[in-house]
């Protein structure tokens, strides 16, 4: 069994890899175990200058399951997605939300299992990737907040995200905003593992069966104690550095940067195995 040298970020989440460099994900056969078991450690694993190709990257991330393809944009791979803010990127208009707290693919059938992100060009200043355990916050829940969490499920929206952004929102967004999938998630996600996290984040509309305004006080109430001090990881980005996530036990979010300086990240996205439930 491959081993790493794993070492803390935070008490609550993240540890940075100092043992493992391109060649090793090349090279290792029992590699990708020892990383999927430090994912469920410690939620988030930085790579610090890791300098992989996508091809290196990709190959490896396969070996953790199935890659969601992106064929339909025009990555350099179809296993790659382009994050930035070129006019010539077609989904810059809604990378602006990636500033606000969210898990990828809530609106998807089934989320991503884990994400991968890897900075290619960075900013000048800010920019950084922030990640907070939605395990940790359940689990600070006290008994009687999880009796009554229990059975509350949330309405999740692609609208909800993007009106933090736009907040004047033109009838053709209104229009394709409206095209999007609606999802009503539990808002305890009891995982095939037993573990149990919160489902959160910008996505979230409101609370299904709750006074609207309630709903939304619980909503945000519950986020600003899930990234309070403490329970955040923040990551400074070098070019070259590489962040695995487990998308389905964490939120995350982008710090605010000069979206007209370039900075490009490249991502790979492991499919998911289980439905929220």
């Amino acid at each position: 069994m491959s081993i790493i040298n794993a070492e803390r970020i935070s008490e609550s989440v993240g540890a940075k890899i100092l043992d493992v460099d391109a060649d090793r994900l090349r090279t290792d056969p029992d590699l990708p175990d020892a990383v999927s078991e430090a994912l469920e450690n410690y939620g988030v694993l930085l790579f610090p200058v890791l300098d992989a190709d996508n091809e290196t990257l990709v190959e490896f991330c396969r070996k953790l399951g199935t890659l969601i393809n992106f064929s339909h944009l025009p990555p350099e791979t179809d296993e790659v997605m382009e994050i930035s803010f070129d006019p010539a990127n077609p989904n810059a208009e809604y990378f602006a939300s990636n500033e606000y707290w969210h898990i990828d693919g809530l609106l998807d059938e089934v989320a991503p299992k884990s994400s991968i992100l890897t900075a290619r060009i960075t900013s000048a200043e800010g920019g950084e990737t922030e990640f907070a355990s939605t395990y940790l916050a359940y689990d600070s829940l006290s008994d009687d907040e999880k009796a009554r969490f229990a059975d509350l499920r949330v309405v999740h929206s692609f609208e909800a995200i993007q009106r933090l952004t736009y907040k004047n929102p033109t009838p053709e967004q209104l229009t394709e905003w409206a095209s999007r999938t609606v999802r009503e998630h539990p808002l305890v996600w009891e995982h095939d593992s037993g573990r149990k996290s919160l489902v959160l984040g910008a996505t979230a509309s409101h609370i299904a069966g709750m006074d609207l305004d309630e709903g939304k006080a619980l909503l945000a109430d519950l986020q600003a104690r899930t990234t309070g001090p403490g329970r955040v990881c923040s990551h400074s980005w070098t070019e070259g550095d590489t962040v695995f996530w487990d998308n389905t036990g964490l939120v995350h979010r982008v710090c605010a940067f000069d979206h007209s300086k370039p900075r490009t990240m490249h991502r790979s996205t492991v499919a998911g195995q289980e439905k929220i439930k």
